[in-house]
């Protein structure tokens, strides 16, 4: 799987995105949650959205930022998300005034996405 982040893969519908908040789940990492849905029809592809609320950030530019910093980590670790029975919209949302580094962020992401394989397709016991 390329690290790239395609124009398919950015959730942009509005009926999506409302569907997002009123059926999804949710999993948190601290500080990071995802909300996720499965997308009923098989020809779509994963999709996936960031948000950094203006609550945490006052101003545009460090809202920005970290939206950025999402997408990157999200384009550097979505492999760990190509193994899913069924395509997700996902939405991640940024959620702390704290202002974490790239490198922890991008940790946070990977056990974001571990929690969210382990909640989606939970181990059988043997």
């Amino acid at each position: 799987m390329p690290f790239t982040y395609p124009k398919k893969e950015k959730l942009k519908s509005r009926k999506t995105i409302d569907l997002l908040f009123s059926e999804g789940k949710s999993v948190s990492k601290y500080p990071l949650r995802l909300v996720y849905l499965p997308i009923e029809n098989p020809e779509e592809q994963m999709s996936v959205g960031v948000s950094v609320g203006k609550k945490y950030f006052k101003k545009a530019v460090d809202r920005n930022y970290y939206k950025r910093v999402l997408r990157e980590t999200y384009r550097l670790n979505k492999q760990i998300l190509e193994n899913l029975d069924k395509p997700y919209a996902f939405m991640v949302f940024y959620q702390t005034k704290d202002r974490l580094d790239y490198q922890e962020i991008n940790r946070k992401t990977i056990q974001l996405f571990e929690k969210f394989i382990l909640q989606v397709n939970p181990p059988t016991a043997s």
